[in-house]
C-alpha cells in the first residue's frame, strides 16, 4: 500500500502480512470445525490463542472475551477482542467479524480424510480428471484448496492479521476495533444471535458506538470468467416457507375415492420451485427464485392406502418484499395449485368413466388453504389458554430429543390439525427456522449514504493501486450472519412472520428489538474464492491475502481517522 492511498504518514510496513495470513489460514483449515461438532470449540480456542499472543493483548487480557453458547452440548463459544485506538478519545467502533464453522465433508467422497489438509488434498486432486479451470488452479501457487479455505477461515485469518497490524499502530487512529468470530453460522446462526447480548453489553460497558461492521464472508465470480471483486452493502434475507398438506386417504383399489396430498404437493412445487416471477427485486438487484429444500409424504410404512398428509418447504430469498406480501402470494399459489389438482383429478376420473362405461359425477372437493395463524385461532377458540401449554410441552419434549427444529414446527401443526378435527383436505401454510432478515444501506438515509460514499472512496483508491476491478452491490447473495445486526423488515411484517411461526417464543425467538437497537451498517468485503460448499473449494491468495487486508486497513483509517 503506497502513501498515496494510506492516510498514515510514512505508509504501512505490510511486507509480512501475506505470509502470516497464509500460514494462519492453513492452521485454521487444518481444524475440522464442522457445524455441530466439537471442532467448533477447538477452533475458537485456536483463535483465542492467536489473540493472546498479540503483544497488545498480553497486557490487555481484559479485552479478550470468550462467551460460551447457552446450554450448548459441544462447548462452542463466541470470541471477541477489543482494540482501543489512542489518537483521540472516541466511541466510534468498527466490528470485524466472520464465522468459524464449516459445512461437512461428505461431498469429498474418498478424499474426505484430506478435506482439511490443503497441501495433501491438492496433490490428491491432481490425480483426478477435472475441468481445465480446476486443473489450472491446481497447478498454480495462487490457490489454496480445502474445506473452509474460502468459506470462511481465510476471512477470519485476514481479520486476525488486520487486528494484529492495527494493534501496532494504536496512535494512528481514533475509536475502536472489535473483532468477533462466531460459530453455528452454517445452519441456525446461533452464534451471532447469542452474540447480540455481548455486543450490547460491550457497547454499554465501554461506551462504544458501532458505526460499521465488516464481514469477511467469501466472494466469488457471479458468472463464468468473472474476475470482478464485489463489495456488498447489505445481505439477502430468507424465510423458510412450509406447507402441511392434508388429503383424503383411500385404498388404491378405489383411488378416485380419495385425494392424494402428493398431487397437491407436486403442483405446489411446480408452481413455486425456480419460479422467476417470485424473484424479489430492489433497485435493479434480484434474488434467486425459491427452491424446494425438502419434500416428503408422512406415511411411515408400506401399505395399499394412499398417504394422508405431505410436508414440504422452500428456501425463499428476500430483498425488499414484506412478509405480508410473501404470505399472501404463497397462499394464492397454494390455492391455485389446489384448484388445479381438483380439476385434473376430475378430468382423469371423467376419462376413466368413459373407458369403463361408468356414469361420471364430478368430485366436489373444495379448495381449503389456511395459514398457521388461522389454524391456531380456530383451535384456540376451543381450547383457550390450555392450547399454549399443549404446544410448549410438545416443543419442549421434541427439543429434548434433539428433533430437527423444522420437524418440531411440523409436529405442532399436525397436533393442531388433529385437535381441530377437520377431515376435509386442506393446505396449511407456515414458517420455520431459519429466518434471516434482509438489510442494505440506503442512499436516502444521510447517515447510511455517508457510509456508502466512504466505502466507495476506499474501493476506488484500492482499485487504482491493485489493478483490480471492483463493483458495489446492495445484497450479499448467500446467507450470512450480517442478517442479524441490522434489519429492514418493519414490525408489522415481522409480526405476520411470528404469527405464522409455530411456537416462535420457544423455538426461534430472535431478539428483533435488540437488532433494531444496534442497527449496525453491515457490509461484506470477503476473500475471493470458488466452489464454496463443494469439494473443489478454494481461495485465491493474491487478492485475499494481499489486497483485501489493505482494503480493510484503508477502510479503518478512512472511518476512524477524521
Amino acid at each position: 500500500m503506497n502513501v498515496s492511498i494510506n492516510p498514515l504518514k510514512g505508509g504501512l510496513n505490510l511486507n509480512n502480512l501475506f505470509g502470516d495470513i497464509e500460514k494462519l489460514t492453513l492452521e485454521l483449515v487444518n481444524i475440522p470445525s464442522i457445524n455441530g461438532t466439537e471442532g467448533e470449540r477447538k477452533i475458537s480456542n485456536k483463535i483465542v490463542q492467536y489473540i493472546e499472543n498479540i503483544e497488545y493483548f498480553k497486557t490487555h487480557k481484559q479485552y479478550i472475551f470468550k462467551v460460551p453458547l447457552k446450554k450448548d452440548p459441544y462447548g462452542r463459544a463466541n470470541v471477541f477482542a477489543l482494540l482501543i485506538g489512542e489518537k483521540n478519545p472516541s466511541s466510534e467502533t468498527i466490528i470485524l467479524h466472520g464465522h468459524m464453522d464449516t459445512v461437512g465433508v461428505d461431498d469429498f467422497g474418498n478424499l474426505s480424510d484430506y478435506a482439511f489438509d490443503s497441501e495433501i488434498l491438492k496433490k490428491k486432486l491432481k490425480e483426478l480428471d477435472l475441468s481445465e479451470e480446476i486443473k489450472n488452479d491446481l497447478n498454480s501457487d495462487d490457490w489454496m484448496f480445502g474445506r473452509g479455505s474460502a468459506d470462511m477461515k481465510s476471512g477470519v485469518a485476514v481479520h486476525l492479521a488486520v487486528l494484529k497490524e492495527l494493534s501496532k499502530n494504536l496512535k494512528d487512529f481514533s475509536g475502536n476495533i472489535l473483532f468477533m468470530s462466531n460459530p453455528v453460522e452454517e445452519n441456525q446462526h446461533t452464534g451471532i444471535i447469542e452474540a447480540l447480548d455481548t455486543l450490547s453489553y460491550l457497547k454499554d460497558k465501554y461506551n462504544l458506538k458501532y458505526i460499521l461492521a465488516i464481514n469477511n464472508d467469501y466472494i466469488c465470480p457471479l458468472y463464468s470468467g468473472d474476475n470482478t471483486k464485489y463489495i456488498y452493502t447489505g445481505v439477502v434475507g430468507k424465510i423458510l416457507s412450509c406447507f402441511y398438506i392434508v388429503g383424503q386417504e383411500t385404498h388404491v383399489g378405489q383411488c378416485f375415492e380419495g385425494l392424494n396430498p402428493n398431487l397437491i404437493a407436486a403442483e405446489i412445487i411446480k408452481n413455486i420451485d425456480l419460479n422467476t416471477n417470485l424473484c424479489d427485486g430492489y433497485k435493479g438487484e434480484y434474488t434467486l427464485p425459491p427452491t424446494i429444500l425438502k419434500y416428503e409424504d408422512l406415511k411411515e410404512s408400506y401399505n395399499v392406502q394412499t398417504p394422508f398428509a405431505s410436508f414440504l418447504y422452500f428456501n425463499y430469498f428476500v430483498h425488499n418484499a414484506s412478509i405480508n406480501e410473501i404470505t399472501d402470494t404463497l397462499k394464492s399459489i397454494a390455492e391455485k395449485s389446489f384448484n388445479n389438482v381438483i380439476s385434473n383429478v376430475n378430468k382423469s376420473y371423467e376419462r376413466f368413466c368413459i373407458l369403463s362405461t361408468q356414469q361420471y359425477k364430478a368430485f366436489n372437493w373444495k379448495v381449503n388453504v389456511i395459514t398457521y395463524s388461522e389454524l391456531y385461532e380456530k383451535v384456540k377458540g376451543k381450547y383457550g389458554d390450555k392450547l399454549d401449554n399443549i404446544i410448549s410441552n410438545l416443543t419442549k419434549s421434541l427439543s429434548d430429543k434433539n428433533t430437527d427444529i423444522r420437524e418440531i414446527c411440523l409436529k405442532v401443526v399436525e397436533k393442531l390439525w388433529k385437535i381441530k378435527g377437520d377431515k376435509k383436505p386442506a393446505v396449511v401454510l407456515f414458517f420455520a427456522p431459519p429466518y434471516c432478515p434482509h438489510n442494505t444501506l440506503k442512499s436516502e438515509s444521510e447517515s447510511e449514504n455517508s457510509v456508502i460514499e466512504k466505502v466507495k472512496e476506499c474501493m476506488k483508491d484500492i482499485e487504482k493501486e491493485s489493478n483490480e476491478k471492483f463493483k458495489m452491490l446492495r445484497f450479499f447473495p448467500s446467507l450470512s450472519d450480517s442478517s442479524y445486526i441490522k434489519i429492514d423488515d418493519d414490525y408489522n411484517s415481522i409480526q405476520r412472520l411470528i404469527d405464522n411461526f409455530p411456537d416462535w417464543s420457544h423455538l426461534y425467538n430472535i431478539p428483533i428489538h435488540g437488532i433494531n437497537s444496534l442497527n449496525i451498517p453491515a457490509i461484506n468485503y470477503g476473500c475471493y474464492g470458488k466452489d464454496a460448499h463443494k469439494w473443489t473449494e478454494r481461495v485465491y491468495k493474491p487478492y485475499s491475502f494481499d489486497t483485501l487486508p489493505k482494503l480493510i486497513l484503508l477502510t479503518v483509517y478512512k472511518f476512524l481517522n477524521n
